[in-house]
């Protein structure tokens, strides 16, 4: 059974979040006193996803390759350059702060770094309960209720609402930043690495506690990493990110079962395998080379110059056709949209 059969409520409903072409670049300045402009890193490059009610959509690849930028960019935090952002019908990008401001209720984000992203001057209780102060939702008794509410549904005691986060473990910490997104009841999370941070034992808890939530409280997940086995465990459907583009996009069993795209067959030919002889019997996909400069990304097709099929198995006048046109993300017959001209599903694992 897919991910996407296991959750048929998601299927064939209107996404509750559509990006479409997002781009995000960054200037690079030149030397001198006037410091021009002189190129462009392109961090996201024509990003296009989609997100249903009560879907979990994992976004993986490589560090640097725009991961978390497309977060930040969707959530306005970072404006984006170009491309469309649209909010159960409401187009987010070119919104300014004040027109921004009340849509970051049903949008909240938890961010990677659960030591950097709560303040350690304030008390546990002033960090939750800041965003129903600033929204203006509670106030007395009410706010104090909900700030108890609030830190007994991440698994945490009311008691601790006075201690301040240095007091606090890891994977405390990392549930006081998720009872803070929750505070506004959000209908969408944007999980920017949350558990990459953490020792291995205190991560499955945080997992734990973000299914369960998902399924309490009806949210949408972006969930963004690089750990692909935690993407595969709360996943509903996976894209593959690399150089600012989605190179393969599908449920979480087709993409596991039958990767089609080259870079998504040498990820998850990287997952060691819990029995010894299939792990020394199996095939492992190395690449070579370096991640281009996203300043000045290959022509075409961007993984070509990492590419083991580029190299070793296309002709030249395939090979000339990597180089010359850039391949769209679309099915070529593998059961899901991927982002090479000759995609082929196989099994790596």
């Amino acid at each position: 059974m897919t991910a996407t059969e296991a959750r048929p409520e998601a299927a064939g409903r209107e996404p509750i979040l559509k990006v479409t072409d997002l781009t995000k670049y960054f200037p690079i300045k030149g030397r001198g006193l006037i410091r021009r402009t002189v190129g462009q890193v392109k961090a996201v490059d024509g990003v296009s996803l989609e997100l249903h009610p009560g879907e979990i959509l994992g976004l993986v690849g490589e560090s640097g390759c725009g991961k978390s930028t497309t977060g930040r960019a969707i959530m306005h935090l970072q404006p984006a350059t170009s491309g469309s952002v649209v909010f159960q019908g409401r187009e987010l990008t070119g919104l300014s702060r004040g027109k921004m401001r009340p849509l970051r209720r049903d949008i909240q984000i938890v961010f990677q770094d659960p030591y950097a992203s709560l303040n350690p001057r304030l008390p546990v209780f002033d960090i939750v309960a800041e965003p129903l102060i600033i929204h203006k939702l509670a106030k007395g008794e009410e706010l104090r209720s909900r700030v108890r509410a609030l830190l007994e549904l991440v698994g945490l005691n009311p008691e601790h609402a006075n201690r301040f986060p240095s007091e606090f473990s890891g994977g405390q910490r990392q549930r006081i930043g998720i009872a803070r997104a929750l505070a506004l009841e959000p209908k969408v999370l944007v999980l920017d690495e949350p558990v990459s941070a953490l020792d291995v034992s205190i991560q499955a808890g945080v997992i734990n506690l973000l299914e369960d939530l998902r399924d309490r409280l009806g949210l949408a997940y972006l969930f963004i990493a690089h750990d692909l086995s935690v993407v595969r465990h709360i996943s509903d459907r996976i894209a593959v990110m690399y150089l600012g583009w989605i190179i393969e996009i599908a449920t979480t069993d087709d993409l596991f079962d039958k990767p089609s795209h080259p870079y998504t067959q040498a990820l998850l030919s990287a997952i060691p395998i819990p029995d010894p002889r299939r792990e020394r019997e199996r095939k492992r996909i190395i690449l070579t080379g370096d991640v281009p400069s996203p300043a000045n990304p290959p022509s075409g097709c961007r993984f070509r110059t990492r590419c083991q099929k580029f190299a070793n198995v296309l002709s030249e006048s395939q090979q000339t056709k990597c180089i010359d046109e850039e391949p769209a993300l679309e099915d070529r017959g593998t059961g899901h949209p991927a982002a090479c001209h000759y995609a082929e599903a196989i099994r790596v694992l």
